[in-house]
């Protein structure tokens, strides 16, 4: 059967993904809509959570790694007294009865949260485990042993009480940082259980939710040139590193996996992006010796 043939469509879509949907349909009814050759998504977001979900399009899919990279933030509602086996309220609960805590027993222990810190990943996450899923095999109760991860939390805020047993905080935390094990730690800490109830996703490297726009809007467009509007350029993810400008023979030799001279380039060092007529030809490195493509764009005309 001959193969359909779809559109090279480049750029970033910033979904603000709902509830109940997996990151993988998003990015599946993304293409179909666009009529894409090419897209997937720069980090994970659980199906009952919401938020902030990067779909990169052709040649943007090449800067996934980098976004997925960036710091994340988070909102969400803990519900202490009771737990469920996913850490989430899509899950059964297991235990019941446990305390309530108080404001001032929670803002206690907040602190010992921040900075470095070792996390067990939950049972059912998409992690690998001997070439499988652990959520598969924790769904056939084989409760798989996940190692722990090293992660970072830049911040975590306590920001009100929601109901008798619910609280919501806010956390700024490093890529691979999962907030529903971190309610659960954040309950431990405080002698009793607990699960989440919402996750929302308001950041996602340089995107968030004022980049967005909700999927079902996004379906209800009906001219292509319309919905195309809200793509964001390939270039968007990287409006935080230096940029450096390139003539049509440098960026040439950028695309052929050839160094430039950093020659009236010398303050510039470490990572950077390569414009030619403000059109991306290359992610670089910078030393005092060369300037070094690490991944270059088809995108100049």
């Amino acid at each position: 059967m001959k193969r359909t043939k779809h559109k090279d469509i480049n750029g970033w879509l910033i979904v603000d993904k709902p509830r109940g949907m997996s990151s993988t349909e998003v990015v599946n009814i993304t293409r179909r809509l666009f009529d894409a050759n090419k897209n997937g998504h720069a980090g994970t977001l659980d199906p009952f959570a919401t938020g902030v979900l990067p779909i990169a399009f052709g040649e943007a899919t090449k800067l996934i790694p980098y976004v997925m990279d960036g710091v994340k933030e988070y909102e969400f509602i803990l519900i202490f007294g009771t737990m469920t086996d996913s850490g989430d309220s899509e899950g059964k609960i297991i235990h019941s009865g446990g305390a309530i805590p108080t404001l001032a027993q929670i803002q206690d222990i907040l602190p010992s949260f921040l900075g470095v810190q070792e996390q067990i990943p939950p049972a059912y996450s998409a992690i690998k485990i001997n070439g499988e899923r652990a959520y598969n095999l924790a769904r056939r109760g084989l409760a798989p042993e996940m190692p722990a991860r090293e992660i970072k939390i830049f911040d975590l805020k306590l920001l009100g009480q929601v109901a008798a047993d619910s609280f919501s905080f806010r956390v700024r935390c490093s890529k691979g940082t999962y907030v529903r094990t971190l309610g659960m730690d954040i309950a431990r800490k405080l002698k009793t259980i607990g699960h989440l109830s919402e996750l929302r996703r308001t950041k996602c490297s340089i995107f968030s939710l004022s980049d967005t726009i909700l999927l079902e809007n996004l379906k209800n467009i009906v001219y292509e040139d319309k919905r195309q509007g809200f793509l964001l350029p390939v270039k968007t993810s990287l409006r935080d590193i230096a940029v450096i400008a390139v003539s049509v023979e440098e960026a040439t030799k950028l695309k052929q996996g050839q160094s430039l001279s950093p020659r009236g380039r010398e303050q510039l060092q470490g990572l950077a992006a390569a414009l030619c007529h403000d059109c991306l030809v290359a992610l670089v490195r910078i030393d005092e010796r060369k300037i070094s493509p690490i991944r270059v764009f088809n995108l100049l005309t």
